[in-house]
């Protein structure tokens, strides 16, 4: 048995309620529990002892049997029925079995303790009732924890499949929202650089249609011998971006033929490629393009500039864009001064194979020059239609690139109008006193009389 010197060593954690009539009895116990429990609590009478657990949380009740107005067996049975889970003692004499079993039976007390007790006896007995108190409190709320677990895993099991079906969707619908962002963003940033293009035409002083059919063949070729689709971006946005690099030079050198340049301007116009891809430098998304428009004059024999590349290291796009360009610009009078038909020019492009062209590129170009319209292009034309701006709607899409007479660009290709674009076209065409030709795509089913 453990001493009660030992007993003393660890304080019982707990608070602790003595109810007796006798103060000397109270005074014993008191001094007994005080180096051993946490908290004690003393009352004179029942009454006083439910006051005081009416105001204060109480673990256990040590009461005697014998009291005055309210004995220990009816004041254990109050405490039974309001606080249950307070464990409950009873102090009795011998002369007391009677009312001890009345108590045992109302009260449900935990233990009865014989007066007078053994000190060693009444400590162990209160500490075993606050360990299994605690046992019960701990198991109980790890049942309590098990049933809420229990409970959260079969809603969740119940709901996983629902749960998982709406965060998907959830997803899905955000990067569906991205998408859509992502393309507005992207459908913008080209149509600004078709914007960006038409501007440095206008300020060369060369005819605007090669802005668009130059980029055209140029995508066609780099179709033809089934570049990716990343490889056929970079070549389109190179060709219309090809001459930035010349946007700061005189109007009258630009429009001078190469072959008439003095040693001075040929030096000049020579810089324009690594011009233009400095330009650009900052833009990340068009590195690739700049890339192309500073090797647009390097030739098969690696007698161009600006690195003296030869064949293969040449980047294709390149090789694509200075054969497609060559065919337009000898039919302008821009590298000869005469102005080349457009057989003259398939005969210098073919002499020139090996030495400034790509031979394979050479024999697919001249394949797509020779070939008949194709169904797409037949299409094209037969779903758009020309209209007058008083017949302009909201949501309908341009067909072509929207240019007043001088060839400046207003909205390109593919814009659709919106209220605010239809009421610029209509300030537009008042100011200059000018009708504008507008070509709008018609949509599948739509009447062709629009």
């Amino acid at each position: 048995m453990t001493s009660l010197s030992e007993q003393k060593q660890d304080k019982i954690k707990g608070v602790i309620l003595f109810v007796d009539d006798e103060k000397n009895i109270l005074s014993s116990l008191t001094r007994l529990f005080r180096p051993v429990i946490e908290k004690i609590l003393t009352a004179e009478s029942g009454a006083e002892g439910l006051k005081i657990l009416e105001e204060e949380s109480v673990d256990i009740i040590v009461s005697d049997m014998r009291m005055p107005q309210m004995d220990g067996a009816e004041f254990l049975e109050k405490v039974t029925e309001k606080w249950p889970e307070t464990i409950r003692i009873l102090l009795t004499g011998y002369a007391d079995i009677t009312s001890t079993i009345n108590a045992i039976n109302k009260g449900n007390i935990y233990r009865y303790i014989s007066k007078p007790w053994e000190d060693n006896d009444i400590i162990l007995s209160v500490r075993q009732a606050l360990e299994q108190k605690q046992i019960k409190e701990e198991r109980d709320n790890l049942l309590l924890l098990t049933s809420q677990q229990n409970e959260e895993l079969k809603d969740l099991n119940t709901n996983l499949e629902e749960k998982v079906k709406a965060r998907t969707e959830e997803v899905q619908q955000t990067m569906e929202q991205l998408e859509i962002t992502y393309d507005t963003l992207k459908n913008n940033y080209d149509k600004t650089i078709n914007v960006i293009s038409n501007i440095i035409e206008l300020r060369e002083g060369v005819d605007s249609n090669d802005n668009s059919n130059i980029p055209d063949l140029a995508v066609r070729l780099a179709k033809k011998i089934e570049l990716s689709e990343e490889q056929v971006k970079n070549i389109y946005f190179a060709a219309l971006l090809r001459n930035i690099g010349r946007i700061g030079f005189p109007d009258s050198l630009n429009r001078k033929p190469f072959d008439s340049l003095s040693k001075d301007e040929m030096n000049s116009i020579r810089q324009h490629p690594v011009i233009g891809q400095g330009v650009l430098m900052a833009l990340d998304y068009l590195q690739d393009a700049a890339n192309i428009i500073r090797s647009q004059y390097e030739r098969y024999d690696g007698q161009g500039y600006p690195d003296s590349l030869s064949a293969e290291s040449i980047p294709v796009g390149a090789r694509i864009l200075r054969l497609v360009s060559d065919y337009f610009l000898y039919q302008k009078g821009l590298i000869s001064s005469k102005i080349l038909s457009e057989t003259e020019t398939r005969d210098s492009i073919n002499r020139k194979r090996d030495m400034r062209y790509d031979p394979e590129l050479v024999d697919a170009f001249f394949e797509i020059l020779d070939a008949p319209d194709t169904v797409e292009s037949k299409e094209e034309v037969i779903n758009e239609k020309m209209i007058k701006s008083t017949e302009l709607l909201e949501g309908m899409e341009l067909a072509r690139d929207l240019t007043i007479k001088n060839g400046v660009v207003l909205l390109t290709k593919g814009h659709i109008l919106t209220p605010k674009f239809i009421r610029a076209i209509h300030k537009m065409e008042r100011t200059m006193k000018e009708e504008i030709m507008i070509y709008i795509l018609l949509k599948d089913g739509a009447d062709s009389n629009v």
